[in-house]
């Protein structure tokens, strides 16, 4: 952690410096201030208005005199490739921001527990970076000028959601997948016969993402029925309702902590297999010999002598007596109630579910254990301690108690003082960046003539959400149930709150500039994308693989359909 943090700071003082050079540094302008046209690939944009036209003419004439920077010191530049690198650093700010503010609630939430602070902080913290974007798309500069750039905020709503449940749900499904008629963590390719399965709770947070499109269908409906007036009423009516869905879904959330306590529980099982393996590794049954051969695999002849020295009868199957005779020996290394670690190892082992454990049975439990290690530890002579130490900082992070208190987490309070300054750190990054990123993206727009909606849409999620969607990739890879109910509902969830605090802000952005609500194609796409995927996991709890598919591909139609609504019949 030290040393990514280290590596953070260097990337940090290297962004700075080149941005002073940047800001020495003067280009050409990429098109003549004073045609009406920029240079363009040849096709037309029918969305763009004349005030659009005007103020994009404006803006590259005040270009001419040199561009203008944001907060008066931070660089600018009018050249394609200088606001693209502008973009970029910006929009890794932006994720370490996101990245800051995961890691500070995760940490409080050790300390908290997952009442309020899982029900109430957690959500609006992920969606923190998103909402600020979104707010400064519009909050500065003329009403024109906001017209204008809120095409950035209403791009990454869009962009966000449309990723979450396409590109990321799909490649959930494909990590993630397992033999359905095996029900084991086999890897074998079948579009139906393999996929993943998760929970009857993850379907009811399908349905509550259902639900939290609303607010969309209710500002949508002027235009839905050809109403010349009460635009501004429908728009404030929607604010309420999205704000009334969010403050509805934090305090459901807070009585009813299911996700994050299941999360809590994934992180405290995952460490105790790591501790069995570490003990295993020390040779606590006796030398018996390395975990992997020279080959780097798993060695079974040695695991097959392990499980003889734990079947004290000799009966070819290890009980729970006997299991629990091998975790007693744990306790001085992990601190685990011995019944509750026999029942995590039954749940891991026996997939017979007759409550012992057959030499097969233990045979690939352990090899899943080694692989799942290999993927984390690089010193292969000493496999489980590290995969042990892995497993233990993300447990530390996510420390699974009965009590919502610090009372039994250790250095609570510097805990506690770390979190509160991670949290800090996090908002005053995506704070004092989210401005720049906009007017670097939109300078960039001006420069290639690309729509501002596109470049936000496929582009700035990727620097919002990319540590929530690592967080998911890596528990789906986990392959079993538990995980993949976690991996979804916090998709789900991520979504719900992109459609109640993020359009939130955004309708609140609209109201009180008085900005025109021209965004139909948007709303459209985000409706069919979260309708479509929400009322599917909503009905069902296997997904097989070919899903993944369907997916994949409502991401690319979602980009197709926004451009011929916008850009060729002219909706907007």
């Amino acid at each position: 952690m030290a040393e990514r943090a280290k590596r953070r700071l260097c990337f940090l003082l290297l962004c700075l410096l080149l941005f002073v050079l940047a800001g020495i540094a003067q280009s050409r302008l990429v098109a003549d201030p004073n045609t009406s046209d920029l240079v363009s690939s040849g096709v037309r944009d029918v969305r763009e208005r004349p005030s659009e036209s005007r103020l994009r003419r404006q803006r590259l004439g005040d270009a001419a005199e040199g561009c203008e920077q944001t907060y008066g010191f931070l660089p600018c530049t009018d050249s394609v490739l200088g606001n693209l690198f502008l973009a970029l650093a910006y929009g890794y700010l932006m994720f370490l921001a996101a990245t800051y503010l995961s890691t500070g609630s995760e940490l409080l939430l050790e300390i908290l527990g997952p009442g309020i602070v899982g029900g109430l902080f957690l959500p609006i913290l992920g969606a923190l970076p998103d909402a600020i974007l979104i707010l400064v798309s519009g909050l500065s500069g003329s009403r024109e000028t906001a017209q204008h750039q809120v095409l950035i905020g209403m791009g990454l709503l869009a962009g966000s959601t449309v990723m979450l449940l396409t590109i990321l749900w799909g490649s959930c499904v494909v990590l993630g997948k397992v033999d359905f008629s095996e029900d084991s963590t086999s890897t074998g390719f079948s579009l139906t016969g393999s996929g993943v399965t998760t929970d009857v709770q993850t379907s009811h947070a399908a349905k509550i993402m259902v639900v939290s499109i609303i607010p969309f269908i209710i500002v949508q409906a002027p235009k839905i029925f050809h109403l010349s007036s009460g635009s501004r009423l429908v728009v404030l009516i929607a604010f309420i309702v999205s704000v009334a869905f969010l403050l509805s879904y934090c305090l459901f959330q807070v009585f009813q902590p299911w996700v994050q306590r299941r999360r809590l529980e994934f992180a405290k099982h995952k460490h105790v297999m790591a501790g069995f393996l570490r003990h295993l590794e020390k040779g606590a049954l006796g030398p018996l010999g390395p975990l992997l051969t020279n080959d780097d695999e798993p060695n079974i002849p040695l695991i097959e002598k392990i499980f003889d020295k734990m079947d004290a009868n000799s009966d070819n199957v290890i009980s729970a007596t006997e299991l629990r005779a091998v975790i007693i020996g744990m306790l001085f290394e992990l601190d685990v109630n011995p019944d509750d670690a026999v029942n995590r190892m039954m749940v891991e082992f026996d997939q017979s579910r007759d409550r012992q454990i057959d030499r097969s049975e233990f045979v690939s439990g352990i090899v899943e254990l080694i692989n799942k290690a290999k993927q984390v530890v690089a010193n292969r002579d000493e496999l489980a301690l590290g995969y042990h130490e892995y497993t233990k900082a993300e447990h530390e992070t996510l420390l699974d108690k009965d009590e919502d208190t610090g009372e039994n987490v250790k250095n609570a309070t510097w805990i506690t003082v770390k979190a509160v300054l991670m949290l800090l750190l996090g908002t005053v990054i995506a704070a004092a960046f989210a401005d720049p990123l906009v007017d670097a993206v939109d300078n960039f727009s001006l420069a290639t003539s690309i729509p501002s909606f596109f470049i936000s849409f496929i582009a700035m999620p990727l620097a919002t959400n990319s540590s929530e969607a690592v967080s998911a990739l890596i528990f789906a890879s986990r392959k079993n149930k538990q995980s993949a109910s976690l991996t979804f509902s916090e998709i789900y969830g991520a979504v719900t709150m992109n459609n109640t605090l993020c359009l939130g802000v955004f309708l609140a952005l609209v109201y009180i500039r008085h900005l025109s609500w021209d965004f139909s194609a948007e709303v459209l796409v985000i409706f069919i994308v979260s309708m479509l995927m929400g009322i599917f996991a909503s009905f069902r709890t296997k997904f097989p693989l070919w899903t993944c598919s369907v997916a994949y591909a409502m991401y690319p139609l979602s980009l197709l359909l926004v451009y011929l609504l916008d850009y060729v019949y002219g909706w907007s």
